[in-house]
């Protein structure tokens, strides 16, 4: 491995895809295995810093630049859990139905001299009233399994947002603005 290849400290093909977009193909995939856990009364934005810098840091390697990042999805000062069953993901969604919320999106780029470089995007979605029906069809279609705030943005949700002011590819888990700049202010080969 050369020491400009990429480990992408991440196992979500969200992220790889989005890295494709921007002709990167990662060398290795290391996901990092930490605690994520939110500090008591860690406000939304600290956490999603935290957790990208973390998760950099716990995959470092000496034979390449390694990228992770974080999206949380906050409800004021809420942070919102990552829906595993349907209760809640429905809890979530609920939440947000006709309301707007923010997704806070990190970036972390850990050069192999041990430099670490951060970015953070901040992206406000605005959800429609949903009904009954609505949120039933949302629960059943699984979509909102593993994802932050209970929704993927990239599937069905998109059809039940209202509008979004900020970055598509950030909601969806890596903003890809602020990703390419930390990469080409590292000297990562990047177009």
């Amino acid at each position: 491995m050369s020491a400009l290849s990429l480990i992408l400290a991440s196992a979500s093909p969200r992220r790889r895809e989005l890295l494709g977009r921007l002709g990167i193909e990662p060398a290795r995939i290391a996901p990092a295995d930490i605690d994520e856990t939110p500090q008591p009364t860690e406000l939304p934005r600290d956490y999603a810093k935290r957790m990208g810098r973390e998760k950099a840091l716990a995959a470092t390697s000496s034979d390449g630049f390694v990228l992770a990042g974080d999206t949380v999805v906050a409800a004021g000062r809420r942070i919102l859990p990552k829906a595993e069953d349907e209760e809640t993901a429905r809890d979530c969604l609920t939440l947000l139905s006709g309301r707007r919320h923010r997704v806070l999106s990190s970036v972390a780029l850990l050069s192999p001299d041990g430099t670490l470089r951060e970015k953070l995007n901040e992206t406000i979605v605005k959800f429609k009233r949903l009904s009954a029906e609505e949120l039933d069809a949302y629960i059943t279609s699984g979509d909102w399994e593993g994802k932050a705030g209970g929704y993927a943005i990239q599937g069905q949700a998109e059809g039940l947002i209202e509008w979004i002011r900020g970055s598509h590819s950030a909601v969806m888990g890596l903003p890809l603005y602020e990703t390419r700049a930390l990469l080409k202010s590292a000297g990562f080969p990047i177009g």
